[in-house]
């Protein structure tokens, strides 16, 4: 069974974890995946987190694709930022710039002030992920946020929390990270990581086009 692990789409905030909905241009970028997903053609369901952007995301793909997702699964949501919620980059800079840079520097899995670590996150969504494997689907899609995929990745692929910020530069919004569970061997493998194909040629849609 496969599961696609996808980024939300962009929402309308550009501050730190705030529930806010979408952007006209992250409706677009679900569209977008919307349309490519129903090419395929087999996916059976639709999860994804408690939070509006996720929610949002994935009703656009259920509407596409002519099901009816299940939504709002705190399990999957975003790590918890703590005392960064709700700030600006500038803000984050000047007063958790030290912090921030000791988490660059993959010393150690770092929580946030006031808000969880990677192992944390991965502690409240992998069973969430094994209970989607284990259902009988075949092909789930799961709606969720960057830190949440990264933490799912680092603990399927037995690494080290903190080297969950190695894998991939940035994670495009809506973009694809393929899982496939053997339930014989009750283990997953990473079979692609950040396909953003439906967003080529929409480079106002890609992250580098985001103004801070």
């Amino acid at each position: 069974m496969r599961i696609y692990l996808v980024r939300h789409a962009r929402q309308c905030s550009p501050l730190c974890n705030v529930n806010v909905e979408l952007a006209p241009e992250g409706v677009r970028q679900a569209e977008l995946l919307a349309a490519r997903m129903k090419t395929w053609n087999f996916i059976d369901t639709i999860y994804s987190s408690a939070l509006l952007r996720a929610v949002q995301t994935a009703e656009i793909l259920g509407k596409t694709l002519g099901m009816e997702p299940q939504l709002g699964d705190a399990a999957v949501n975003e790590i918890e930022f703590g005392e960064l919620t709700g700030l600006s980059d500038r803000e984050i800079d000047t007063r958790y710039g030290a912090f921030m840079e000791q988490r660059r520097a993959l010393l150690a899995d770092l929580a946030f002030p006031g808000g969880e670590c990677g192992a944390d996150v991965f502690a409240r969504a992998y069973p969430f992920l094994l209970k989607v494997a284990e259902s009988g689907r075949e092909h789930a899609v799961i709606v969720t946020h960057g830190g949440t995929i990264r933490a799912l990745l680092a603990g399927v692929l037995h690494m080290e929390q903190r080297y969950r910020l190695t894998l991939t530069k940035t994670l495009e919004n809506t973009s694809v990270t393929i899982l496939e569970y053997n339930r014989q061997r009750n283990w997953f493998t990473v079979e692609t990581v950040n396909d953003y194909a439906h967003l080529t040629g929409y480079p106002d849609l890609l992250r580098a086009a985001i103004k801070r």
